[in-house]
């Protein structure tokens, strides 16, 4: 697919894939801001709270009632992080023109939504509804006092926290910074992001450039522009002179063992398939050995976070077991870095993240998501690009990528009884 990225006002940038494929045209807007302590909650309020109600619809129920005149078009707040920045603001989707009777055209109202919920917000005496702030807030609360019911979803936010503690990485919503957050506080934060913060904007359908850039000009007419925030750049995780270990006991009755490792390979194509062959996939040799043959994890898998030179595994396992899957991983981590490898691992590995890239193609949201990503990191890469360099990856680079792969820090959580 052709991607077109055109500048449309100062700090708002489109970027315009046209396609023919979906039966749907698909819209985003997000802001683009650094992670810092305190705002993550209040940017992941926002786009709640907004989705709640506008001056013109001044509720859910008026919202949905507006999109069903829309053939059921919609307009869905997103906040996502992307390594140290986060996204904020809505994604839109309408039914694509060949497809709606009477050669209605739904883009134009579609994006004046998006724009309307964005910058013309329900308010009272000057600031966001107070009903709505609550709602908004009590709903992010659950979800952040929930993540200790899931521990598998604890440990690796443990794990994440110990690993980058002092970094914007290692940042995440908690609970005392949600609490003070007023409809005053929330408000100005929203002004503050509408003014400084860059805005990223995207399309994927069959409307031409013109129209599309026309569409969301119109929308975005009422957007404040000041001084434009300059995002702070990414830097690599300095790794420890020596292994960080933390156990920590609750009532559980399955142990969590989460590991994080750094990594210092600039070989981004070599060190994903280096990252598949050791956990990356179904086929790699956590799942085979440590899971499949030696059942010593009720699973066992690992990411490679790029942007900040991390390798982490996420693995279940029997509190009794902890030091055999602890040695078994970092065999497993050892035969990679050897390029001890059975005949069909790489071509697997090789196969397995094809596809995975293969598959965003088929996807209108994987698709924004990815742009978005590439944006947010100032890659601006295709997926061509990377299909490309994954086929180019050869032996040689892939395990010098594997050996720059060193232990950082080391999360257990055993149970109170357990005696680890």
């Amino acid at each position: 697919m052709e991607l077109i990225r055109t500048e449309l006002a100062r700090g708002v940038r489109l970027s315009y894939l046209p396609t023919g494929k979906f039966k749907t045209g698909m819209l985003s807007a997000n802001f683009i801001l650094p992670v810092t302590k305190g705002s993550l909650e209040t940017d992941s309020l926002l786009g709640a709270v907004l989705r709640r109600g506008s001056e013109r619809y001044g509720d859910m129920k008026q919202i949905s009632e507006a999109l069903d005149l829309l053939y059921g078009a919609q307009v869905t707040p997103v906040f996502r992080r992307k390594s140290e920045r986060c996204c904020i603001g809505f994604t839109a989707s309408c039914v694509d023109d060949a497809f709606v009777p009477g050669g209605l055209q739904l883009l134009e109202s579609t994006a004046e939504m998006l724009g309307e919920l964005l910058l013309h917000p329900a308010t009272e005496n000057g600031v966001f509804r107070s009903d709505y702030v609550q709602q908004e807030k009590d709903n992010l609360l659950d979800s952040i006092r929930s993540r200790i019911n899931d521990k598998r979803e604890w440990a690796d936010y443990r794990l994440m926290k110990e690993l980058c503690a002092g970094e914007a990485y290692g940042l995440t919503r908690e609970e005392e910074d949600v609490i003070g957050i007023t409809p005053e506080s929330l408000f100005a934060r929203w002004k503050e992001v509408l003014e400084t913060a860059p805005l990223e904007l995207f399309y994927c359908g069959s409307a031409p450039l013109e129209r599309v850039e026309n569409a969301l000009r119109h929308a975005l007419r009422d957007l404040p522009r000041g001084t434009l925030l300059t995002l702070p750049p990414v830097y690599p995780h300095p790794a420890r002179d020596e292994v960080q270990r933390i156990t920590e006991a609750m009532d559980v009755t399955q142990g969590k063992l989460a590991m994080g490792f750094s990594c210092t390979a600039e070989d981004v194509p070599a060190m994903i398939l280096a990252n598949t062959l050791f956990g990356g996939s179904s086929n790699s040799k956590l799942f085979m050995n440590v899971r499949e043959k030696l059942s010593l994890c009720y699973y066992a898998s690992s990411g490679y976070h790029r942007s900040k030179g991390l390798v982490t595994v996420s693995s279940g396992v029997e509190f009794a077991n902890f030091r055999r899957a602890y040695d078994e991983i970092m065999l497993q981590l050892e035969a990679v870095q050897n390029f001890d490898l059975e005949d069909w691992e790489l071509p697997g590995a090789r196969s397995t993240v094809r596809n995975a890239f293969r598959s965003y193609a088929d996807s209108q949201r994987r698709l924004e998501d990815f742009t978005l990503g590439e944006s947010v990191s100032g890659e601006d890469r295709l997926l061509e690009d990377y299909l490309q360099d994954l086929e180019q990856a050869t032996e040689e680079r892939i395990q010098a990528a594997a050996k720059t792969v060193r232990l950082d820090t080391v999360y257990f959580l055993t149970g109170k009884e357990a005696g680890v």
